[in-house]
């Protein structure tokens, strides 16, 4: 966690409502950080239905392990969420104290440990002491309540320089059920699935199959559209619980993703997700850019897709923006080394609205001044037109700097 708050961050944090049937609680077990809460339990309500998207890394951690068993089960009476370690490649002991911190967590709220889920992040390789969680977890269990958002979002942060929460209120029915949704990600992100970690809550009496596809089809262009520096981490995991309590106002109880009663409660659901992952971009390590890359024109939209990630990927690319530097030559040779469909002479490039390249070569009307001037705005739009189809799509990524290269450079110092 950066005392340096990144200046991208948002200048407006919404207030978090309550959900009915969601406790939370955090505090400090010493996990990692000395002097900083870094342990968060949510409670659930009975009858919750639970979701999950997580990391395709080959070598997840025991955490996103224990996550994908019990997820089979379709149902959740607690998050518990530590900051500092990643219980990441740590051979047995990894999962001899995901199982103890489940069993621990279940005692505390009266529930089975296969109704616990669990998410860690931090340092990789090193074991986690779940001893440390005896106790505190019954302490967390006595003081949750329902207000305890902002302290939540704080509690999982590891390098990120600000909170990251979203929500919104929505009808289903003739009830208005409400999303509330937390992240955190600074770091180690292309997360080709959802993030490190995020959480989202609802109200909305949503089975667990229908909570899934939601996810699933949610992710796509939100959270799998992000990209800081192409590492996936071992530790990605995005987990949506819905405790079903509007129901008692009248909410439809909804089995099906396909139901068109859902249609507004998806827009919003996405609409969640998709300003959690702006938020991880723009709390990029060391970011100063948010860059938003559009590519146009292309074959099919997955073309599009990896040809962007392309361009969001490329550290020289990322290097000039941060220099403050349009040089659509790094562009091109981000589209060219995609290994998808491009035809150099078709290719138009623009820098927040205004084309430098057209037709594979300098646009005719190029002023550096003025694209100079551009570039020192906050945020830049990179716009590539292929010329070659209807595939369209977007990404989300940051500048790289020198602070990039200082915080992970010492992270385990």
């Amino acid at each position: 966690m950066s005392s340096k708050v990144s200046p991208l961050a948002p200048t407006d944090v919404p207030a978090m409502p309550m959900i009915a049937g969601v406790r939370l609680a955090t505090a400090a077990a010493g996990i990692r950080y000395k002097g900083r809460t870094d342990v968060l339990l949510v409670e659930m309500e009975k009858g919750t239905t639970v979701a999950g998207v997580f990391t395709t890394s080959k070598c997840a951690s025991a955490p996103v392990e224990w996550c994908r068993d019990k997820l089979k089960g379709g149902s959740a009476r607690a998050l518990v969420v530590n900051s500092g370690n990643a219980n990441a490649f740590t051979g047995k002991s990894g999962k001899q104290a995901t199982a103890l911190t489940a069993q621990l967590a279940a005692k505390a709220v009266g529930c089975k440990p296969a109704e616990v889920f669990l998410a860690s992040t931090g340092v990789i390789g090193e074991p986690i002491d779940a001893t440390k969680f005896d106790g505190v977890l019954d302490a967390l269990a006595l003081d949750a309540g329902p207000d305890g958002w902002m302290d939540a979002a704080k509690a999982i942060m590891t390098t990120d320089t600000f909170p990251k929460v979203a929500t919104a209120t929505v009808k289903l029915g003739k009830a208005k059920v409400t999303i509330n949704g937390m992240a955190k990600g600074a770091g180690m992100i292309a997360p080709d699935m959802a993030t490190m970690l995020s959480f989202i809550f609802t109200d909305a009496p949503l089975s667990a199959s229908c909570l899934q596809a939601l996810l699933k089809a949610g992710v796509t262009d939100t959270f799998n559209a992000v990209t800081i520096d192409g590492d996936t981490s071992t530790s990605d995991t995005l987990l949506a619980f819905a405790t079903g309590a509007a129901a008692e106002n009248g909410a439809p109880k909804i089995s099906r993703a396909s139901d068109p009663r859902l249609k507004a409660f998806v827009k919003a659901f996405n609409a969640v997700l998709a300003d959690l992952a702006e938020q991880v971009a723009r709390d990029g390590e060391g970011a100063r850019k948010l860059v938003e890359i559009i590519v146009e024109g292309a074959k099919t939209k997955v073309s599009a897709r990896k040809i962007a990630l392309s361009i969001a990927n490329s550290p020289l690319v990322k290097t000039a923006i941060a220099g403050e530097d349009a040089n659509w030559g790094r562009v091109v040779m981000a589209v060219g080394k995609a290994g998808e469909p491009a035809d150099r002479d078709k290719l138009s490039i623009s820098f927040n609205g205004i084309r430098v390249a057209k037709a594979g070569a300098r646009d005719p009307s190029y002023n550096e001044k003025e694209v100079s001037a551009e570039m020192k705005k906050p945020v830049i739009q990179i716009k590539v037109a292929l010329g070659l189809g209807k595939g369209r799509d977007r990404v989300l990524t940051c500048d790289l700097t020198k602070e990039y290269v200082a915080i992970n450079g010492d992270y385990r110092s």
